[in-house]
């Protein structure tokens, strides 16, 4: 009987609590969109279970078949080099197929609106509303090239302005795209975090939006965030690796 490759959801994590909590809660809606595939969880850092060690349990129970998903936003470091890394790590007897990153995606467009539209925003409030695109920043440039893409494509679904903005390692910072925006003449300004999880950085993004007008909570456990995983995961799975080797996207 042909069994579905295990779905591996790598994520970073975190110091901070909220971070491997958020994490799980959207596993945890994956699961529930998807009941007959198993999804597991590994961290990358400071949280367990690790990803090398959900790699070895798996191939100890037999398991053969795994599609490894990074948890991330765009192609930068870690999708590039760390994830791809520990994966040639694994165990030999697993056919491991990396995942594309989650972005970009009009799915996450339609999740930062959602956020949006939870912290107060109205459909009807775009026109007047200049919008920070606000991520955690990297100093990859194919990542940063990709920030900025998003930010002009959501301009054309109809708000004011959006600016893009990084909590390190690039600018402008939040704060000052927010400045830039009510210079504009942006009747409201709203901040929409495009990041996963609670954290460092994006309690520094929230730092940068006290003169805002509205900030949006992280994309979490999103419905659309959780339907972009499955269809990373439905990507991948089609991809045929070598036996005992790891298939990477391109």
């Amino acid at each position: 009987m042909f069994q579905k490759p295990v779905l591996l959801v790598i994520a970073h994590g975190s110091r901070d609590p909220r971070h491997a909590a958020t994490v799980h809660a959207l596993v945890r809606r994956v699961r529930s969109l998807r009941p007959g595939l198993r999804v597991e969880t590994g961290f990358l850092d400071f949280n367990i279970p690790s990803v090398q060690g959900v790699l070895e349990s798996l191939a100890a129970e037999g398991v053969r078949d795994v599609v490894a998903l990074p948890l991330l936003l765009t192609r930068a470091f870690h999708a590039k080099a760390d994830i791809p890394a520990v994966l040639r790590d694994a165990p030999r007897r697993l056919n491991i197929r990396q995942a594309e990153v989650l972005g970009p995606s009009p799915l996450l467009l339609s999740a930062l609106e959602r956020r949006l539209y939870e912290a107060g925003l109205t459909p009807a409030d775009k026109s007047s509303t200049g919008v920070v695109l606000a991520s955690a920043g990297s100093t990859d440039p194919e990542a940063i090239a990709v920030i900025a893409e998003i930010a002009r494509e959501w301009r054309h679904t109809g708000w004011c302005a959006v600016r893009p903005a990084f909590a390190s390692a690039s600018l402008p910072r939040t704060e000052d795209a927010v400045r830039e925006l009510r210079d504009l003449g942006c009747e409201r300004v709203a901040v929409a975090p495009y990041v996963l999880a609670p954290g460092f950085l994006p309690d520094r993004i929230a730092r940068g939006a006290a003169q805002a007008d509205v900030l949006a909570d992280v994309l979490g456990p999103a419905p659309e965030v959780a339907r972009l995983l499955l269809r990373r995961y439905a990507e991948a799975a089609v991809r045929v690796p070598l036996p005992g080797r790891t298939a990477v996207s391109a």
